[in-house]
């Protein structure tokens, strides 16, 4: 997909601009829980 097609398809489509943010925001917030639970402790 071009540039064009998303910035027009985003402009007959306002929520979607929402959305997609949102879903950012969301992908964000899981990248860093997941991150966070990565950590090990070793040793006693």
């Amino acid at each position: 997909m071009a540039d064009n097609d998303i910035a027009s398809y985003l402009a007959e489509h306002p929520r979607m601009i929402g959305v997609l943010f949102t879903m950012m925001l969301l992908l964000t917030q899981a990248g860093n829980v997941a991150a966070g639970n990565a950590n090990t402790l070793v040793g006693p």
